[in-house]
């Protein structure tokens, strides 16, 4: 899938993705990648203002989902079965960028893992991986 065709599903199969206004935006795709750009918005702000856990989980779900669609089409029904977080420093007052490539396409399961970083920094926040179970054509 391209971009526009994920961005697409996303829209329709997922809308409250952008509830309150749309802060998610997929960037690239390709065969086991996916990079997806999370706003910095007050509504993913923790204390201290930066970035929540939460809100980084989030991206960083998103980012492997994404990566799995645009690896085997648009599957909406593909879903998390594990995420285990790292987090390691704290994220930059700005745009957080999720890189995400696929260490396993098979049959049943992806496995990926997810690098994010705030927006001009070359230091990794988070680490992610996670395993999506794909559902059976």
């Amino acid at each position: 899938m391209s971009v526009d065709e994920v961005e697409d599903l996303l829209a329709r199969e997922f809308p409250q993705l952008h509830h309150g206004g749309r802060s998610y935006r997929v960037e690239a795709v390709g065969p086991l990648f996916a990079r997806v750009r999370m706003e910095y918005q007050d509504r993913h702000i923790r204390p201290g203002g930066t970035i929540s856990g939460p809100s980084m989980m989030a991206l960083a779900d998103l980012a492997l989902y994404v990566a799995v669609l645009a690896s085997i089409g648009p599957v909406p029904l593909a879903v998390t079965t594990s995420l285990t977080f790292n987090f390691l420093r704290k994220p930059g007052r700005r745009d957080m960028l999720a890189e995400c490539r696929l260490m396993k396409l098979g049959k049943r399961l992806a496995v990926g893992e997810v690098a994010l970083r705030s927006e001009g920094d070359s230091e990794i926040v988070c680490h992610a991986t996670g395993t999506y179970a794909l559902p059976q054509t």
